[in-house]
């Protein structure tokens, strides 16, 4: 069998995350997610902070992406916990200060949300590792703006790009979602990686998604 060829940036990155095991794909012992709910699928994108090689292909990537829109200095914000590393890196490649968001206040001292030194009403952008529906970036997106910051981007290695709600949710927060590699990304490169018997069932999973099924 003819190993698929690598077209584009995205194929590049979810090659990357299939090759280091951030893609778990098990259709005999399912995973169980957030929400409870079984899946035959999993991403942990988390995993790439320890893989050098590969996290500095993923965070030049990312900080060309975020290059070519902004061109003034911003700044880099985090989400607690995953989005944290990743604006560490794309902050200090980029030369910009960075700030982090809290889920919730610590409970003592200033009891803030956002945690590092900023100017209001100045431009920042959302870093994360993922997004699934892009419901859960609506508390770091509603902190900034009422810490008077002013975001209209996130930026995530990885976004699912399956789920009919993403749409709803994004526009809600009146953001862009900026991703890397999503699921359709994963497909066009899984055959390197899995059975031609679990990419049919891959396939037909992510369709059954699509279709809110």
């Amino acid at each position: 069998m003819s190993k698929i060829k690598i077209k584009n940036s995205k194929q590049k990155i979810a090659d990357i995350l299939l090759k280091i095991g951030c893609v778990n794909i098990n259709f005999q012992n399912m995973f169980t997610l957030t929400s409870g709910k079984k899946s035959p699928v999993y991403v942990d994108c988390r995993k790439l902070i320890s893989f050098p090689k590969e996290r500095e292909i993923v965070i030049n990537e990312m900080t060309k992406v975020i290059k070519a829109k902004y061109k003034k200095k911003i700044i880099v914000a985090g989400g607690e916990t995953a989005g944290i590393p990743y604006s560490s890196f794309i902050s200090h490649k980029l030369k910009l200060p960075m700030v982090y968001i809290r889920k919730q206040p610590k409970g003592f001292g200033k009891g803030k949300l956002i945690e590092g030194e900023f100017k209001q009403k100045s431009t920042s952008i959302l870093i994360e590792d993922m997004a699934t529906d892009g419901g859960s970036k609506l508390h770091f997106i509603n902190s900034l703006r009422k810490n008077n910051l002013t975001v209209n981007d996130i930026y995530v290695v990885f976004f699912y790009n399956i789920y009919p709600a993403a749409e709803k949710n994004l526009n809600k927060m009146r953001v862009k979602l900026n991703y890397l590699a999503s699921w359709h990304d994963i497909l066009e490169v899984s055959p390197n990686y899995i059975s031609k018997k679990e990419q049919v069932k891959l396939e037909q999973y992510i369709s059954s998604i699509e279709n809110g099924k």
